[in-house]
């Protein structure tokens, strides 16, 4: 697995933000049963910079905790079977990885959603590497049903790695 961490904001916690997030991503993966070696890129950065690219990108003129971008198309939620090495459009060509996508993560609203929520940074910090991942591999929580199935998954990943409100 190949993981990039950009950072536009140097986050203060009190954890190894960098170790955690491969953590939960490598889990993920596993978790969900991912068949190929996979390559994500996390950026962290504050409201601004997450405001601006939400604004860009899904015109909401506003700061948002984390957002997604993946690169692959679902015709349902965890089915990798589209997947084949035969689409090279799918793969890093230098590495042989499934470019899996881009995460996005305001480190002021891992602090504020913490305090709100009453659990720990890091606690916050792997939620959304979680969510963020799942919409990664195509879930999506627009609808009651299909959120409750991306809200069971995200459950199940944390208690996994026993990470606890």
């Amino acid at each position: 697995m190949s993981f990039f961490l950009e950072k536009e904001v140097e986050p203060d916690f009190d954890f190894d933000y960098e170790e955690l997030a491969r953590t939960v991503v490598e889990f993920s993966l596993e978790h969900e049963g991912f068949p190929y070696e996979a390559e994500v890129n996390l950026t962290l950065t504050d409201n601004d910079g997450i405001w601006a690219i939400n604004k860009e990108f899904r015109q909401i003129d506003r700061p948002t905790d984390v957002l997604s971008f993946p690169m692959l198309s679902y015709e349902a939620p965890g089915d990798f079977s589209f997947l084949s090495e035969e689409n090279e459009d799918d793969f890093n060509p230098d590495t042989g990885e499934v470019i899996l996508g881009d995460i996005i993560i305001s480190v002021d609203k891992v602090k504020e959603q913490a305090a709100e929520y009453g659990h720990s940074l890091k606690r916050e910090f792997a939620f959304l590497i979680t969510h963020s991942m799942l919409h990664l591999f195509g879930y999506d929580h627009m609808e009651p049903d299909e959120a409750a199935v991306m809200e069971d998954h995200q459950r199940k990943i944390l208690d996994a790695l026993d990470i606890k409100r």
